[in-house]
């Protein structure tokens, strides 16, 4: 027990390393990638701290190289998920009362191993595994992720201090208790920092955790959990259980000590479980924190006043960084017809720099769709563009499947902008165009507005102040990060809170204290130094 009131250090934004030829960080990458590519690791559940080996097993492959097997891990089934429950339950006490201080230095220790010995471990993994390129693991799996670590904690100490006001006589104060049972994380394959944070941000704040990450992001997720450990935090705060998102939800969201869900992933499967949640009330001791971030169909609006290289940067890197696999990546965009030409001929310009391939090769922008799944999705919507008389491929348009999981980065213009590739989220490298006359501005914003059921990202591209308050002002619900020209893509930790509405998910912000708030339970506590001892008020005092 400390005599004092600590102040954590002020947060930082992890530096991104650029692994240019000849540099130390690119030859230690290239050396890791080898070393894992070498091997085939077996991936066991994580539950209490003990390695859990079912015997049921699935692989982890590579995308770009499918028949490439990196991992083979073990599923949980029902047995594992009650375990798995049950130990979470089990160490919840412990954690709770662990002082925040303490808490908080576990993650801080966290964001060094990541910066120091984990940086290429994790970076290997997720280039592997889920097919990035160096520069898109680095800002991933390495910068985000601590990002995360280090901003969560001072987020953390911001709230505890958020304390109301006393008089003479009473002490007011507000305990932020973790929430009475355990939290449910389900993390996406397409970023490792997702899955870090996603199971760690209810952690910090007193809670402990059954996380099921996606199978196709597994391996980079094991190393997290080996991270968590060689970092202090103790067995139990978070159980790892791979497996079949069916069977694991059923038993989790029946459970009368569910507390919460911390969500990333497809807005059906989102309001799947939320009508489960909606059906099970009655079985829980408190009404669940449902917090989920979900699908997006992201734009980019180009006004006459927008700069045309600007803008085509913006396109091609938000639209096809991570073959578009970011649920922020432009897959919209709508150009006035005045600078249409101008704007086509810079997008074939930046287009035509692109290489696909392996991870390995640095050279390669671009990779492989996450799996075959993907893949055969993806290629259905572009023979429906194909045989379609409202769109036509300008760009692109091929794939092959026959080594990785290889989509071309593929740009559309249809005649009509509620084309099917203007309103569904494809989550692959294809974005859809549309060109409307200059003098139907506003028509054009009531459209972009109404297309799409999602509102997570968008960017506006104008140089004129006017015209940039007036697109802001109509697109106020289109998007819950909103970028005035850049690319809606690139969110960093502690500067952008990253969520959206509408069919985006619950737009708690991750990156920023409204994200950890949900993680809590408030208690207010008043005591009271002068007690009344009588009922001598003076109303009831004679005339």
């Amino acid at each position: 027990m400390s005599n004092a009131i600590f102040s954590l250090p002020e947060s930082h934004n992890e530096p991104i390393l650029p692994y240019a030829p000849g540099s130390r960080e690119r030859a230690l990458l290239k050396a890791e990638l080898a070393r894992q590519y070498a091997l085939e690791l077996e991936i066991p559940l994580i539950i209490g701290g003990q390695e859990v080996r079912t015997g049921r097993v699935d692989r982890a492959v590579c995308p770009h190289d499918h028949q490439h097997v990196l991992a083979t891990f073990h599923e949980a089934g029902e047995a594992e998920v009650r375990l798995a429950i049950d130990a979470a339950l089990a160490a919840k006490k412990a954690w709770e009362a662990t002082p925040w201080e303490d808490r908080a230095a576990i993650f801080h220790k966290m964001a060094s191993l990541i910066s120091t010995k984990y940086r290429y471990i994790l970076n290997a993994a997720t280039m592997l595994g889920q097919s990035k390129s160096a520069f898109q693991a680095e800002i991933d799996s390495t910068c985000e992720t601590a990002d995360f670590f280090r901003y969560n904690a001072k987020f953390m100490e911001d709230i505890y201090r958020q304390q109301p006001i006393s008089d003479p006589h009473v002490w007011n104060r507000v305990h932020y208790r973790a929430l009475e049972g355990f939290v449910f994380a389900v993390t996406p394959f397409n970023f490792t920092a997702i899955g870090a944070n996603l199971a760690t941000a209810p952690a910090i704040m007193g809670n402990t955790v059954v996380w099921k990450p996606a199978s196709t992001a597994v391996l980079s997720n094991y190393y997290l959990m080996q991270l968590f450990k060689e970092a202090g935090l103790p067995d139990g705060v978070i159980n790892f259980i791979p497996g079949p998102g069916p069977l694991i939800g059923k038993i989790v969201l029946e459970d009368p000590n569910f507390a919460g869900l911390h969500f990333t992933g497809s807005t059906g499967v989102f309001n799947s479980m939320w009508k489960t949640i909606s059906g099970n009330l009655e079985r829980y001791r408190s009404y669940p924190r449902i917090v989920g971030e979900t699908g997006g169909k992201d734009f980019v609006f180009m006004h006459a006043s927008g700069d045309v290289n600007e803008t085509a940067a913006a396109i091609v890197r938000a639209g096809f960084e991570y073959q578009g696999q970011k649920c922020s990546a432009c897959s919209r965009v709508y150009v006035p017809t005045s600078r249409w030409p101008a704007l086509e001929a810079r997008l074939k310009e930046l287009l035509g720099q692109i290489r696909m391939g392996d991870v390995r090769d640095f050279r390669n922008f671009f990779n492989a769709v996450i799996d075959e799944k993907a893949f055969d999705n993806t290629m259905g919507y572009l023979e429906r563009v194909k045989t379609s008389p409202e769109a036509e491929i300008l760009w692109g348009g091929h794939g092959d499947k026959s080594v990785g999981y290889f989509i071309e980065p593929t740009l559309i213009r249809t005649t009509n902008p509620k084309f099917v590739t203007m309103q569904e989220e494809i989550f692959a490298p294809v974005v859809t165009l549309f060109v409307y006359e200059d003098d139907r501005l506003k028509e054009t914003l009531k459209l972009l507005d109404g297309t799409s059921p999602y509102a997570l990202t968008g960017a506006i591209f104008a140089r004129d102040r006017y015209v940039i308050n007036q697109l802001t002002a109509a697109l106020a619900n289109a998007a819950g990060n909103f970028y005035i020209n850049d690319k809606p893509t690139g969110a960093v930790v502690g500067h952008q809170p990253f969520g959206g509405a509408r069919a985006s998910g619950t737009n708690d912000k991750a990156g920023s204290f409204l994200n950890l708030i949900r993680w809590t339970s408030p208690r207010t506590i008043k005591e009271s130094f002068t007690p009344p001892t009588d009922l001598a008020f003076p109303f009831l005092a004679e005339e």
